[in-house]
Parts: structure tokens; C-alpha cells; sequence
């Protein structure tokens, strides 16, 4: 079924942050695309800014197959505790996965036949800074970096930080590139309030090594998922997590009540923690669905176009 719009009606797509919910950005776009909608302008913040890259790269096959295969174990180990306290992931593993699986380093963002935006937060202005040309991995390693688990990026005499933490579903990013039209995929619309689940207690290991590696995996477990007492406080990673999760969904509904995008995506994602990247089948499998509940509205907003 293809859709009756105008070809030179120019269709934005804003795909928002919320780190491994954001697998579900590529349900989204491969149902989008079965029904005829292709977009031409892709915009993302934090992961939307990483899932977004490698559509318009063409490595969107490539991506989902990897992430589809991969283990809780080979998630922990894109994370390490560095000795000077600047971030827990693992830089160099990060970029050779970024350089395998999302664009090639030395790719411009205006070599593509589509146009690409990314967002990134200026740490010391807290402005947005939107990359729109140049590095794509710059573009996308800028937009991604969660504060408390990246160290912050350099870039043109600015430290930068993710951009979830000003502009969580890019709209805004759309209609600048010249979209008529935006469709916005929000991660944070059911999130807040949803985690408070009550975890098995796991035996306590020695070593700092294996004290790490249970952190990764009470961080990459669903968020707050205590273990211990009703009184003992949440480790640090829950802390963060839960503090970025009740921020960017905060943020989203006020950016999205001021610039609405013209169709508006929510996939069911509470479920999924904050840093469980091994579960993308699911969150796919919820992306292409999210699509199918909205093909009326879909529809009808495109026809009248």
C-alpha cells in the first residue's frame, strides 16, 4: 500500500533519545517504509541520532543484525570503570562499533542523498548545538554522550554532552532541514513511575573488577530494580539513569506540547531498562507495531498533504 502524498512533499522524521528503547527506531522506519513512507530528511537526538546515522549510511541491515545477536555479556563489556572517574564506557570499543556498523569515519553527513541532523547539548551554555554537516560520527558520538557514563566531547572549543537533555525528540531539527511534514517517534511517553520492581538479591562478590560488573548489570537490569532492603538507597547507576529518564521525559512532553510534530509515535517501551541493549528484538518488534496502530492517522495526515 503506498501512500497518496504529493513526491515533492519533503517528510521529516525525529527519532528521540532514550538509549536501548532506541532499537525500536528501526521497527519504525522499516514499517514506515513497507507502507511507502520513506522520509528525506532524518533527524535523531542520542540513540535517534546513532539509528538515524546508519539508515541514511545504508547500514541499517547490518546494525539490527548485530544488535539482534547481541549478549548481556558482550553489553557489560562496552562498559568499564576508568580510572579517572570521566565515564564508564568503553571509548575505543564504542568507536570501532560506531565506524563498523553506523558510518564509515571519514563520511560527511552532505555526501548522502538524505539530509541528517543530530543533537547536542553545549555543557557550559546548555544550548543545543545541531551538527547538520561534517564528521557523521561526530555528529552521532556528540549526540550520545549520557553524562555520567561518557566523558563530554571537545568539539570547536565546546564541551558537548547528549542531547536528550535539551532537545529529546528533534522536531524542531525537521522543520529547520525544510520538513512539510514530521513524523516524531517519543521513547519517553510511558516511562516514568514504571521500574519500581523488586529484584532477586544477588550474593555479594569481592573484587573491584567483579564489584564493576555487577554494577553493568544492575545498570543494564530494568531501572530500580532495587536489590536489598525497601530502605537502602539505589546504587549510582539507578540514581542517574532514574534522573535522566524523569528529565528527558519531562523535557519531551514541553517541547513536544510547543513545536507538535504533525504524527506522533509511542512505542511501549517501560519495560525495557535504560542500558538493556540486549533486548532488541523486542523493542523492534514494538517499533513496527507502534506503526501499525497509527496507519489511520498516518494515512490520513499524508493524503490530506
Amino acid at each position: 500500500m503506498g501512500m497518496n502524498h504529493g513526491s515533492d512533499m519533503k517528510i521529516g522524521l525525529a527519532l528521540g533519545s532514550g538509549s536501548s528503547r532506541g532499537w525500536a527506531h528501526i521497527g519504525v522506519i522499516k514499517a514506515l517504509a513497507e507502507q511507502g513512507v520513506v522520509p528525506g530528511i532524518i533527524c535523531g537526538t542520542s540513540i535517534g541520532a546513532l539509528v538515524g546515522a546508519a539508515h541514511v549510511a545504508g547500514n541499517l541491515e547490518k546494525l539490527e543484525s548485530w544488535i539482534c545477536s547481541l549478549s548481556k555479556f558482550e553489553t557489560a563489556s562496552f562498559f568499564e570503570l576508568n580510572t579517572s572517574f570521566s565515564g564508564f564506557v568503553n571509548t575505543s570499543r564504542l568507536h570501532s562499533f560506531l565506524h563498523e556498523y553506523v558510518a564509515d569515519e571519514r563520511a560527511l553527513i552532505e555526501d548522502y542523498p538524505l539530509q541528517f541532523g543530530s543533537v547536542a547539548t553545549d555543557l557550559e551554555s546548555g544550548r543545543e548545538v545541531w551538527f547538520t554537516r561534517g564528521s557523521m560520527l561526530e555528529a552521532v558520538w556528540a549526540s550520545i554522550s549520557l553524562p555520567g557514563l561518557f566523558p563530554a566531547i571537545r568539539h570547536e572549543n565546546r564541551w558537548l554532552v547528549d542531547g536528550g537533555l535539551v532537545n529529546p525528540v528533534p522536531v524542531s531539527v525537521c522543520r529547520a532541514l525544510g520538513a512539510d511534514v514530521v513524523i516524531a517517534v517519543n521513547l519517553n511517553g510511558d516511562i516514568v513511575g514504571k521500574h519500581f520492581v523488586k529484584a532477586r538479591k544477588e550474593k555479594k562478590k569481592n573484587g573491584v573488577a567483579e564489584a564493576f560488573t555487577n554494577l553493568v548489570k544492575e545498570y543494564a537490569g530494568p531501572l530500580f530494580s532495587f536489590s536489598g532492603e525497601e530502605d537502602e538507597p539505589p546504587g549510582l547507576f539507578d540514581a542517574i539513569a532514574g534522573s535522566v529518564n524523569i528529565a528527558q521525559e519531562r523535557i519531551t512532553r514541553s517541547r513536544l506540547a510547543g513545536d507538535p510534530p504533525d504524527i506522533l509515535l509511542s512505542p511501549k517501551l517501560s519495560h525495557i531498562g535504560l542500558l538493556e541493549f540486549f533486548r532488541a528484538g523486542e523493542a523492534i518488534a514494538e517499533g513496527k507495531k507502534c506503526v501499525q496502530r497509527m496507519l489511520p492517522e498516518i494515512e490520513h495526515v499524508l493524503g490530506a498533504m
